[in-house]
């Protein structure tokens, strides 16, 4: 694309809302000087029918767009208005999440260009008849992920998770962490989760999960699938709201994690839950290291890691360079 670092007219096509991803893309391409419309089609898509299609086709040819880029949510205003709207434009489809389902990659096809979240994955998409994929890993909004100033008593802890209870797998983590400090986890699904969890809350958002991290003196990372620990240079979008909140990150350990941030420089890492729970009762004994690290953790977030860093790879047509060490 021999016009990606002139102003462009782009098109941010997914869910709406202020704490949506899409919204954090929105304001990074501004902030990159390109002109930028938000296309709710979810809100769209439930008007249903001709009339909800016939909208979102206006809304994206009247603002005459150079470049489109897609999230999972715009695969519920069907193939033939997608396609009307690809016509003499370029597309990509920015997939987030970490196992791809029939619709993602029903979407993936259709656009034949992808950005996936999960390095291993890569393979995966172009074996599934995907012409272009790359590697493009989420970040910060610098807008939205920033400091509490202040946060309930209820939330001081010494460790902190948020997300979602029905994935057995982060279990194992989550009870070493419990067992040598006060743990508070907090997210959506955690109803059925066994009474040795201590569930402090249900679903965080917006400015709450800042709060929820200042409460804590450390927040934890903690895989939902086995393979996701196997990966390679892959992180959750966790990471990044932690690191932007200024918050002190322990998550796990995977190959190339460097390419992101260092081990005891701008966060901690953990092998296994056994050496979780050990890191965990190091640092709640050294409070001015941890400072130093939520410090330098947020700071070089912001220097190399925002939406607008990940936008400009994106519309270069580039995959996040892992090989990169910062």
């Amino acid at each position: 694309m021999a016009g990606y670092n002139t102003p462009m007219r782009i098109i941010v096509l997914g869910a709406g809302g202020s704490r949506k991803t899409e919204t954090s893309l929105v304001r990074a391409a501004r902030s990159l000087g390109h002109s930028c419309r938000m296309v709710n089609a979810v809100a769209l898509s439930r008007w249903g029918g001709l009339l909800g299609r016939r909208t979102a086709r206006y809304l994206v040819d009247s603002f005459e767009p150079d470049f489109l880029i897609l999230t999972r949510h715009a695969i519920e205003l069907g193939d033939a208005t997608l396609r009307q709207m690809f016509r003499g434009r370029e597309a990509v489809f920015w997939y987030f999440d970490p196992r791809p389902k029939e619709k993602v990659l029903q979407l993936g096809r259709l656009v034949g260009r992808m950005c996936v979240t999960y390095l291993t994955q890569v393979e995966q998409y172009r074996l599934a008849g995907i012409p272009e994929v790359r590697f493009l890993p989420q970040g910060v909004d610098p807008y939205r992920d920033v400091p509490a100033t202040s946060f309930p008593r209820a939330f001081e802890c010494d460790t902190s998770f948020v997300g979602s209870g029905q994935y057995s797998y982060r279990y194992a983590v989550l009870r070493a962490v419990a067992e040598v400090s006060r743990l508070q986890i907090r997210g959506p699904g955690w109803s059925g989760a066994p009474r040795d969890l201590p569930i402090a809350g249900g679903p965080v958002h917006g400015s709450r999960l800042a709060q929820v991290v200042r409460g804590a003196a450390i927040s934890i990372g903690a895989s939902a699938h086995p393979e996701q620990d196997s990966d390679q240079a892959s992180a959750s979008n966790r990471m990044w709201k932690i690191l932007g909140c200024e918050g002190f990150y322990l998550g796990p350990y995977i190959p190339g994690i460097e390419a992101f941030a260092r081990n005891e420089v701008h966060c901690a890492w953990y092998r296994d839950p056994e050496h979780a729970a050990e890191l965990a009762r190091h640092f709640l004994g050294c409070p001015d290291e941890r400072a130093r690290i939520a410090r330098a953790g947020r700071a070089h977030a912001l220097a190399h890691h925002t939406y607008a860093h990940r936008v400009a790879l994106l519309l270069a047509e580039k995959d996040y360079p892992i090989q990169t060490m910062v």
